[in-house]
């Protein structure tokens, strides 16, 4: 009987870094497109490693629900879709949701603190709270982008 042991001749190349994820996708400008863009979203980081009762999964749908629903209230045009875009960068560790939409004008700022009577003018302090940072861009050839970022693990 032959005891010999095999070795590698090679040591172990280094871990492969984690790639870059990205998603995107249009969606209908109405609140069901707004709902459907929130779900994929859940599903995208899912598949990404993220369960949707994950506190990551969790900030990630508020963020994109926000978004989405302010470019179907304050950013659509008639026949113009809206897209969101997620992009994870393992090396910084950092999510980015962005949403564009058509119009150039309406750009988002934080109101003034509403009164507890007040029936919105919350979501933009939501996201504010939950993104490490926030901002707009303008969108090539007409448009903007409303992005935010968070932290992930």
């Amino acid at each position: 009987m032959d005891n010999t042991v095999l070795k590698p001749t090679t040591a172990p190349g280094p871990e492969p870094e984690p790639k870059i994820r990205e998603f995107t996708q249009r969606f209908p400008a109405t609140p069901r497109g707004a709902r459907l863009a929130r779900r994929r979203a859940v599903r995208c980081m899912e598949e990404w490693g993220y369960p949707p009762a994950s506190d990551t999964s969790c900030t990630v749908a508020l963020l994109v629900a926000e978004l989405a629903s302010n470019a179907v209230r304050h950013g659509r045009l008639p026949g113009r879709d809206f897209r969101l875009r997620l992009v994870r960068e393992p090396s910084t560790r950092t999510l980015r949701i962005e949403v564009s939409d058509s119009r150039e004008d309406r750009l988002p700022a934080i109101p003034p603190a509403p009164t507890p009577d007040d029936e919105s003018g919350r979501g933009l302090l939501l996201v504010d709270v939950l993104a490490t940072r926030w901002g707009t861009t303008p969108r090539s050839p007409v448009g903007k982008t409303v992005w935010a970022e968070c932290a992930v693990m």
